[in-house]
C-alpha cells in the first residue's frame, strides 16, 4: 500500500512539474500557429491576433476558456459520428497545455519562439486559366451581418470543367466566408441592377433558383483540387455569382475578392454539387415551424438503379432557427454509412466538409437527412421576438433544409483515392501537427538538410513509379513532382515554415519527413 501511495504521489508531482514547465516559446506558440492564427492574425477575420507572445498572453484567459468549452477552434461536425477530412481539432494534451500555461502565469519561457506562419494572401494557383474579380465594394453593415452577391460574367466560349479552384479574399479582416455559384439565367443580373451599388444583398442563397454551387472559401482553406479526371462544369455563357459574408464588424472597410480557376475542356467526369436531401420533398410535408415550437423534419433520396456514384464532400445548410442536422446513407445490403452530424447548428460556421476518401454508393442506396428547428424564445438566434411562424424561403426570417454533396459517377478504383488520412498526434511540444496527412517515418529514406534554406536533398531508391508531394502545415499541397532520379527539390520560393515531404512509390506512401524551411 505504501508503494502504491508513493507511486501516486510521484505521478501527481510529475504532472504538476510538467504543467509548471509549459511555456509559450517551447509549447504554446506552435499550438496557436497550427490551430488558431489562420483567423487570429493582423488583418484576419478574428477580432484579435495570437501571432506572438504579447498578443497571446493578453488573450490567454479567453483562449483557455474557449478551448476547454470546445468553441475554438470552430469545428461544428460531431467527430464521434464521423471523422471528416482536415478536422480543426485540439488534442486533449494541447488543451491541457494551454490550461497549464494560463494557470501558471503564462510564462514566455527560454529562447525564442519559432517563426510564425506568414499570412500575405499568397495565391496557390500561380497560372490560372481564369481569374474572376468582383468590383470593389465599400461595406455597409448597419450593425448586422451582410450577405452580398456579385455577378461576374464569363466569356470563355465553351463549356469547361473546374479542376482546381481557390478564392482569394480581398480583405481577410472583412470576409467571413464566400460561396460560389454558376447561373445561366439573367435573374442575378436583374437583382444586381435593382440594388444600388455593386452587387445585391441576398441572405441564404443568390435569389435565383437556377444557381448551382461550384465552390467556396472559409478561413484557413486553400485551393480545392478535384481528383484526376474529375471537374465541376461551368457552361458556356454562364455568370459566376460570388456571395460574400461580411460580419457586422466589417463596417466601413472595402473588399475586392477574386477567384482563380484551372480548368480543362477534355474528357472529364462531371462533379455535381446538389442537395438531394432538401425541403422540397420532406416526409412531414411542407417546412412550417409554428411559433413557440421545436420541430424535426426528415427527407430521403434513393439513387436511381442505373447509377453507382461516389461522394467527395458534404455540406448541410439551414438558417437561424436551425438547432441540429444529421445525414447518413444506407446501401442495398443494409450497411449504414454516416455522413455528418452537427449537434449545435451555427449559421455563421458552415462549409463543404471533405470525406477522407470518396464514399462509394451503389445504385439503389438511400440518403437520409434529419433536421431540428427551435422557434422558441430559448433560441438566442431567433430573428423574431416574439417568435412567429416560419416557412421555407431565402430571407433572414425564413428557413431551409438542404444537404449538399459533391458527387460523380463511380469508376473502379475510386475507393482507393486518398483525400485525407490524418494521424492524431498526442504531443503538445513545439512541433506543428500537420493537418491532412498520414505521417509515416521510414529509416531507408533520408531527406536533408533540416532546417533547409531552400534546397532539399533526398536519398531514396524507389522500385516503381515514384513521386514526391510536399504539404504545408495546413495539409495544402504545395508541390507535386514526378521522381526522375533527381535527388534535390527546391522550395526556396515557398514561405518560411514547416513542410512535410511525402514519398510515394507505385501509389503507396512509403515514408515522410518534416522539414523546416528557414531562409
Amino acid at each position: 500500500m505504501k508503494r502504491i501511495l508513493l507511486l501516486a504521489v510521484l505521478i501527481v508531482s510529475f504532472k504538476l512539474t510538467h504543467g509548471q514547465n509549459v511555456n509559450y516559446n517551447e509549447h504554446i506558440s506552435c499550438i496557436l500557429y497550427e490551430h488558431c492564427t489562420t483567423c487570429h492574425h493582423d488583418g484576419g477575420i478574428a477580432p484579435f491576433s495570437l501571432m506572438d507572445y504579447g498578443t497571446a498572453s493578453a488573450a490567454a484567459y479567453g483562449v483557455m476558456q474557449a478551448v476547454n468549452a470546445g468553441t475554438m477552434p470552430p469545428w461544428p461536425p460531431n467527430t464521434e459520428y464521423n471523422s471528416l477530412a482536415h478536422e480543426r481539432l485540439l488534442t486533449q494534451n494541447e488543451i491541457d497545455a494551454i490550461t497549464n500555461w494560463v494557470n501558471n502565469g503564462v510564462p514566455e519561457g527560454p529562447g525564442v519562439a519559432p517563426n510564425p506562419p506568414v499570412y500575405n494572401g499568397t495565391e496557390e494557383i500561380l497560372n490560372p486559366d481564369l481569374t474572376l474579380t468582383m468590383p470593389q465594394y465599400s461595406i455597409n453593415t448597419n450593425g448586422n451581418d451582410v450577405y452580398r452577391c456579385f455577378v461576374i460574367p464569363t466569356s470563355i466560349g465553351q463549356d469547361v470543367y473546374i479542376t482546381e479552384i481557390e478564392v482569394i479574399p480581398g480583405n481577410y479582416e472583412a470576409v467571413h466566408h464566400v460561396l460560389l455559384f454558376q447561373d445561366e439565367t439573367n435573374t442575378p443580373q436583374q437583382l444586381d441592377d435593382a440594388d444600388p451599388g455593386p452587387g445585391y444583398t441576398s441572405f441564404g442563397g443568390t435569389g435565383s433558383n437556377a444557381s448551382k454551387a461550384i465552390g467556396g472559401w472559409v478561413p484557413g482553406q486553400g485551393k480545392k483540387v478535384y481528383p484526376s479526371g474529375m471537374g465541376v462544369k461551368i457552361p458556356d455563357g454562364a455568370s459566376i455569382v460570388m456571395q460574400v459574408h461580411y460580419p457586422a464588424t466589417a463596417n466601413g472597410q472595402t473588399d475586392q475578392t477574386k477567384v482563380n480557376i484551372k480548368y480543362t475542356t477534355g474528357f472529364t467526369r462531371e462533379v455535381f454539387i446538389d442537395p438531394p436531401i432538401n425541403h422540397f420533398d420532406l416526409n412531414e410535408g411542407q417546412l412550417v415551424i409554428p411559433a413557440n415550437e421545436v420541430r424535426t423534419f426528415t427527407a430521403d433520396y434513393t439513387i436511381p438503379n442505373q447509377y453507382d456514384i461516389i461522394l467527395l464532400d458534404v455540406s448541410p445548410h439551414m438558417h437561424l432557427l436551425g438547432k441540429s442536422i444529421k445525414s447518413y446513407g444506407v446501401t442495398p445490403s443494409n450497411d449504414t454509412i454516416p455522413f455528418i452530424e452537427i449537434e449545435d447548428w451555427d449559421f455563421h460556421w458552415q462549409g463543404f466538409y471533405d470525406f477522407r476518401q470518396p464514399v462509394v454508393f451503389p445504385a439503389g442506396s438511400t440518403f437520409h437527412g434529419e433536421a431540428t428547428y427551435d422557434n422558441t424564445s430559448n433560441n438566442p438566434n431567433n430573428p423574431n421576438s416574439p417568435p412567429q411562424t416560419v416557412t421555407v424561403g431565402e430571407a433572414t426570417t425564413e428557413e431551409m433544409m438542404l444537404v449538399f454533396f459533391s458527387y460523380t459517377l463511380y469508376l473502379p478504383g475510386d475507393e482507393n483515392i486518398v483525400i485525407d488520412t490524418v494521424t492524431v498526434h498526442e504531443d503538445h511540444t513545439c512541433q506543428p501537427l500537420l493537418v491532412g496527412i498520414d505521417e509515416r517515418e521510414n529509416e531507408s529514406i533520408d531527406v536533408y538538410p533540416n532546417p533547409t534554406k531552400g534546397l532539399v536533398n533526398i536519398n531514396w531508391n524507389p522500385t516503381g513509379n515514384a513521386s514526391i508531394k510536399v504539404n504545408d502545415v495546413y495539409g495544402r499541397r504545395v508541390r507535386s513532382l514526378i521522381w526522375n532520379g533527381n535527388s534535390a527539390v527546391d522550395i526556396s520560393d515557398l514561405p518560411n515554415g514547416m513542410y512535410l515531404f511525402e514519398l510515394w512509390d507505385d501509389g503507396v506512401l512509403t515514408g515522410s519527413q518534416r522539414i523546416v524551411h528557414q531562409n
